[in-house]
């Protein structure tokens, strides 16, 4: 009898399914997914509109009536006691709140840019950049790209705004109008390689084993929408043997992007070179919905206007950038840091101050002649 049963419900389980139930199914998800997503954004607008207005309260507050920080002091202590549960409501908070609505004086931008993004990843834009454009500009690219704060702050460190889009590049001569102001933003100038930790005397080979090495943290710097094909990608072209350094696809571009390393100042035959593989790549590995093939050459230093006149008559899309092997420091913080002489001249002071210390001490302890 139980045998008949457990049959019974195999047969019950394999029933066929009545027509466009799977359709069904799948939109119910999406739908659920979507409403889901739009719920927490709609809870993190909330909390964001909610924390920019305890701030503007502050900071009207302050202005009109002189409030000073321990009447902050109190306001958290007296929150804090009526909302125990609540997270965020602390003195430090009181004060990113205040400077938050000093930096968003206008609520429907809170409401339509600001409010998309979580509570500290405001916080690390305004902290860390005082100009208003700057402000919106990554506000917006972490909401197209979805960064977390780790990210989000490296992006900062680096000054992506300065680097991204400024690759010298052919783009629109060689590609449709839709897609070359893609293309051209998705490359930047310069790229930081600072994590590799490579010295100036390394070889392409060791650059393309170090970044395979830190492929996380390559594919970050490329940016959103790089997928890793290879690297030293074989391609045989009329019975020869080609590598390809590395070989990577863009989702959105829905291209592949072709990388080309040198330790070396770029040369004009790098664009000949590329200009090969792309033409390669398109006839062998393109699918015929694929959008053209895009190069990247990657080297360690340029002649901008060089670069230029090597891509003016190329027909494929080719890009060229520098990359840094470690992080340049601000112009003004250069200008504090002390000379090579002056370091050896410290050095040499501090040397003598220790040969005079030593003898001091060994006088004190009965060891001096």
């Amino acid at each position: 009898m139980a045998k008949k049963s457990v049959k019974g419900k195999v047969q019950q389980a394999a029933a066929p399914l009545p027509a466009g139930y799977v359709e069904l199914l799948e939109d119910l998800k999406r739908r659920i997914r979507e409403a889901r997503v739009r719920a927490a954004l709609s809870v993190n607008r909330e909390l964001v509109l909610l924390y920019w207005y305890i701030g503007r309260e502050i900071l009207k507050r302050q202005k009109q009536e002189g409030w000073g920080a321990k009447v902050i002091d109190r306001l958290a202590r007296d929150l804090r006691r009526e909302f125990p549960d609540m997270k965020g409501l602390s003195r430090a908070n009181l004060f990113y709140m205040r400077a938050f609505a000093e930096a968003y004086p206008d609520e429907q931008f809170v409401q339509q840019l600001a409010g998309q993004l979580p509570w500290w990843h405001n916080v690390v834009i305004f902290t860390k950049i005082k100009d208003p454009a700057l402000r919106e500009w990554y506000i917006r690219a972490c909401i197209e790209h979805g960064w977390s704060r780790a990210v989000l702050i490296a992006q900062i460190e680096t000054r992506l705004h300065e680097r991204q889009g400024k690759a010298v590049t052919n783009f629109e001569r060689t590609l449709p109008a839709s897609t070359s102001e893609l293309a051209r933003d998705i490359l930047k100038d310069p790229y930081n390689f600072d994590f590799l930790g490579l010295h100036d005397k390394a070889v392409e080979r060791d650059l393309e084993r170090a970044l395979l090495q830190h492929l996380r943290d390559f594919m970050l710097e490329l940016g959103t929408g790089f997928a890793f094909v290879g690297s030293q990608y074989h391609l045989e072209v009329g019975g020869e043997d080609f590598y390809i350094d590395l070989l990577f696809y863009h989702l959105k571009l829905r291209c592949f992007v072709v990388i080309d390393l040198k330790m070396r100042e770029f040369r004009p035959e790098d664009a000949g070179k590329m200009n090969f593989y792309l033409s390669a790549v398109d006839d062998l590995l393109r699918h015929p919905e694929d959008r053209p093939s895009i190069g990247l050459i990657l080297c360690k230093t340029k002649n901008r206007l060089v670069v230029e006149y090597s891509l003016r008559d190329m027909n494929k899309p080719i890009g060229t950038a520098s990359y840094q092997l470690t992080r340049t420091l601000p112009a003004d913080l250069q200008e504090s840091l002390p000379s090579v002489e002056e370091l050896e001249a410290e050095l040499g002071k501090v040397e003598d101050e220790n040969k005079v210390g030593s003898k001091k001490n060994s006088e004190a302890f009965g060891y001096g002649e």
